[in-house]
């Protein structure tokens, strides 16, 4: 295996620094470098656009992460936080909840869940200008709480020091302090009765928002533990099957690249079109580049990743670290398949030579020799073997000898 990985890596740099097998001077290597950088970087940017074709889990269930967060709350005031929520968001936006939901389906493939279609017109009915001024109420009276509030901890502070002041002894012309302890005292009290009327007045007006039909209706809609258990298991497929989704995207955009690039590889290669051939050969490279990336970014986060999450969990427990050892044992036959492909069709050295031999060119370089040339003009290579069988020379990298058919399988390794 690491014999056929050097001799892989051998021929991968020398047909991308090589035209028909001279080497490229450092004008045209840089140029060529620069171009794949281009392309490489316009190919990721296509996959990227093409992976967010398909609405997301997220756009597909917009409701789910605002409802979960109201189911697992525990605050006595989550009510209020939730109607809060409606009210607090595109008060000046030209679409209501409903509209802005809808606008992840346009121009992409996948339909918004119609629950959370539900949930945001239950949104829309409680947003009207009854009830964002009931919130701006409560926004201002909260501000005045929260400036008293400042108001008594300045007032404490200075309310200690002008005690330890006047059990020292210290005259009221020495006190560094500009505020008495009695009136201190006076002032926070007052401050007290008023944050406590204010928030009483809070807690009125929270509750007059909460009485509300909109705000019982939506309150309901919100506890009906059918619909959420709907929107959760629609959002935990979605989420298990969008990575394979995105990859199957990306695979449609670079496979027809990839099969255009090795066609035309193989047409330059046979025709003896150098310059083609090495173009096609840097696309062929830059295109399986992103795609092998993303194969490895599916294995750690898609569909396969969650069926051995999900395996090693049931099994194991907590010894999640095993799925690192699968992917140990996974990744080295993956990559061995890898290479098997390109051993196969793109380094196949018998393919090649069985196409150049009918054409009289020359089984290493392809370019036009005549048929009783030893050596190619070209290259200098030596286009013969000698049969193990009958010992007369036929082919290199045919798999029989041209005089007794014997196979020379074992004479090409």
């Amino acid at each position: 295996m690491f014999a056929r990985i050097r001799q892989i890596l051998s021929q991968f740099f020398s047909k991308s620094r090589t035209i028909n097998n001279e080497p490229l001077n450092q004008v045209s290597l840089i140029v060529i470098i620069i171009i794949d950088i281009f392309i490489l970087i316009n190919v990721f940017t296509g996959l990227d656009d093409i992976s967010r074709w398909h609405i997301s889990p997220i756009e597909a269930y917009p409701c789910y992460s605002e409802w979960q967060n109201y189911r697992t709350k525990t605050t006595k005031d989550k009510d209020y936080e939730i109607v809060r929520l409606s009210l607090s968001s595109y008060t000046n936006n030209q679409f209501n909840f409903r509209q802005n939901y809808q606008q992840a389906e346009a121009g992409h493939l996948g339909k918004v869940s119609q629950t959370c279609l539900q949930y945001a017109d239950y949104k829309d009915k409680i947003n009207n200008p009854e009830k964002q001024q009931i919130i701006k109420t409560i926004d201002q009276k909260q501000a005045k709480i929260s400036k008293l509030e400042q108001a008594n901890s300045t007032i404490k502070s200075q309310y200690d020091s002008t005690l330890l002041e006047k059990i020292a002894g210290q005259s009221r012309e020495q006190s560094i302090n500009q505020v008495s302890a009695e009136k201190a005292k006076r002032a926070l009290e007052e401050n007290n009765r008023q944050i406590s009327t204010l928030k009483q007045e809070n807690f009125t007006l929270k509750n007059e928002l909460l009485a509300k039909p909109e705000s019982i209706n939506f309150i309901a809609f919100l506890k009906d533990d059918n619909r959420f258990q709907e929107v959760d298991k629609g959002y935990q497929q979605s989420s298990f099957w969008y990575p394979s989704i995105q990859l199957g995207f990306q695979s449609l955009f670079l496979l027809p690249l990839i099969l255009i690039a090795l066609s035309v590889h193989k047409f330059a290669q046979r025709r003896g079109y150098g310059l083609v051939s090495l173009i096609s050969w840097h696309l062929l490279v830059i295109f399986f580049i992103p795609l092998i990336v993303k194969i490895f970014e599916f294995l750690q986060i898609g569909a396969i990743f969650r069926f051995l999450f999900d395996i090693v969990s049931a099994i194991f427990g907590g010894l999640l670290f095993l799925i690192n050892y699968v992917y140990i044992l996974l990744i080295p036959i993956i990559g061995f398949g890898i290479i098997q492909f390109f051993q196969k069709f793109v380094f196949n050295a018998k393919v090649q030579a069985a196409s150049r031999v009918q054409k009289s060119r020359c089984v290493n370089c392809a370019k036009k020799i005549r048929h009783l040339d030893t050596y190619c003009p070209h290259c200098g290579y030596y286009q013969y073997i000698e049969c193990q069988n009958c010992h007369n020379l036929t082919y290199k990298h045919l798999s029989y000898c041209k005089h007794c058919g014997t196979s020379q399988v074992s004479n090409n390794l």
